[in-house]
């Protein structure tokens, strides 16, 4: 395929540096957001505003998708004036959302049997900073030839796109993705309160462990926003816990023991009821420094 047109529903915080780069790749880019307000940036770069997904999905040959959640993304594809009921619909639908495998599949199926065409689950790891650079970690699920197609339009914002399997294979890897975030935050948290307390200069130990075992991109990135709360969330507890909700109805699904994860969910619905739910995942260390052991 040479030069698609390329159509961006979901221009949040992750979706907008997304686009982005694919206007300044040089792509003919149409966009909606339910909020048309968060459009002039994208518009005044180049893109062609849609007012609803259905006239987005009749003027490109590949759409993306990056939603909220499963009801956000069923709505944008099967809801009235939905992109299902575009006239010619595109020839690839990509969805950067991260979903239960299960719904991922089931919205496939529905899709494919109402348009002829291809869904391909790709979610995105990396966050804002990933998306700005062009260096998110894109996971797909679908046909081979279908992900071999749209590989090109999705590099102009990833360092990498690896096929992971058919159809919600993409969405299963992202999981896997989230529950090493998530146990690796819960563990970042504790440890940042109990340096905190012992007195040593927190601020300086990402530095000390870099290049040794606990060291990582999560350490260097939420650590120091720990020390130093940072003015806007590039990722929040609220999204982490939702995705913990799909894995834990996939753990359901496939019998699997999971004996660290659920605690790591009670600590953040713990932190949401006490009205974190919108704050900086790094910020989920307050809930231990505001306790104490029971034998302090």
């Amino acid at each position: 395929m040479t030069t698609p047109r390329v159509g961006f529903c979901g221009i949040g915080r992750m979706g907008e540096p997304m686009t982005q780069r694919l206007l300044a790749a040089g792509h003919e880019v149409a966009v909606w957001n339910r909020s048309a307000a968060k459009l002039g940036a994208l518009t005044d770069a180049g893109a062609i505003a849609c007012v609803t997904p259905q006239a987005l999905g009749e003027c490109v040959d590949i759409v993306l998708l990056c939603l909220g959640d499963g009801k956000a993304v069923e709505d944008v594809v099967f809801g009235e004036h939905g992109l299902v009921h575009a006239a010619t619909p595109p020839r690839f639908l990509v969805d950067h959302s991260t979903l239960s495998p299960a719904l991922t599949r089931n919205l496939a199926r529905r899709w494919q049997e109402a348009t002829g065409s291809v869904w391909i689950d790709a979610p995105v790891s990396g966050g804002t900073g990933g998306a700005q650079a062009g260096t998110l970690a894109i996971m797909a699920g679908g046909p081979p030839d279908a992900i071999a197609a749209v590989t090109p339009v999705l590099r102009t914002f990833s360092s990498r796109v690896t096929r992971m399997g058919d159809v919600g294979a993409g969405q299963t890897t992202k999981l896997a993705n989230q529950a090493i975030v998530a146990t690796t935050l819960a563990g970042l948290a504790e440890a940042f309160v109990l340096a905190k307390r012992a007195g040593i200069d927190t601020g300086a130990v990402p530095q000390a462990l870099q290049g040794g075992w606990a060291d990582s991109v999560l350490m260097q990135t939420l650590w120091p926003r720990m020390v130093t709360p940072p003015d806007f969330a590039t990722g929040t507890v609220r999204v982490i816990l939702k995705d913990l909700d799909a894995i834990a109805e996939l753990a359901h699904t496939t019998a699997t023991v999971q004996r660290v994860l659920p605690e790591v969910r009670r600590l953040l619905k713990d932190a949401a009821e006490r009205g974190m739910a919108d704050w900086d995942l790094s910020q989920v260390f307050r809930i231990g420094e505001a306790e104490s052991a029971p034998d302090a």
